[in-house]
């Protein structure tokens, strides 16, 4: 089970931390993807991160945004930067078992009920 959280309003420019806590993972690697879904858009992949800390970033993000994990605590962090209108969404964290990085969405079988970010001008 995911839980994601921290989502919230903010001004362009501003910044958040989303969080994807995960139970019931405590023994097998696993990959966490943050995704997000902006209005009349395809979800899309943000970033992700294997339980080894190797980090994939979405172009439109890298840079702004940092993915980072808790492994005993079995939570996954989106530091999120400079946050621009375009960045507005529901921010969703998904997970996979395994240590191998996937982009596309149907790879994560696990997922989160999603976390509203909206960022004003």
């Amino acid at each position: 089970q995911l839980v994601d959280s921290g989502g919230g309003s903010v001004q362009a420019g501003g910044s958040l931390r989303l969080s994807c806590a995960a139970f019931g993972r405590t023994a097998s690697p696993y990959v966490v993807g943050w995704f997000r879904q902006a209005p009349g858009k395809e979800r899309e992949l943000v970033g992700a991160v294997t339980s080894g800390g190797i980090t994939h970033y979405a172009d439109a993000v890298k840079g702004r945004f940092t993915i980072s994990r808790d492994n005993p605590k079995n939570t996954v962090y989106l530091q999120m930067r400079s946050l621009s209108p375009e960045d507005t969404g529901v921010y969703i964290c998904a997970a996979r078992q395994g240590d191998t990085l996937f982009r596309e969405q149907d790879q994560y079988p696990d997922w989160g009920q999603g976390t509203q970010v909206t960022v004003s001008s």
